[in-house]
């Protein structure tokens, strides 16, 4: 089973808490994970969201600029292993 979704990576967890709040009240569905090896840098969790929600994702960040911010990174699973992670 393939699997493709977003994450949105900070330096600190009370950035990462901060925005997946931000985003569940602007109604878009998250969850914390634990950040891929990948993106080596950072607290260790990151915010996991659906790939159609990059723009409302990217909507609320340009709203609250919250500091810290690594990237956005799309992320590829395959059979539960990670494949790949690509800059969004």
């Amino acid at each position: 089973m393939n699997e493709v979704f977003g994450i949105a990576s900070f330096r600190s967890r009370q950035q990462v808490l901060k925005f997946e709040g931000a985003l569940r009240r602007a109604g878009v569905h998250t969850s914390i994970i634990t950040t891929p090896r990948d993106v080596s840098l950072g607290c260790g969790l990151s915010i996991r969201f659906e790939l159609e929600d990059y723009d409302r994702v990217l909507g609320v960040y340009n709203a609250l600029r919250p500091s810290n911010l690594i990237g956005f990174y799309r992320i590829t699973r395959e059979g539960g292993r990670h494949v790949s992670t690509l800059p969004l």
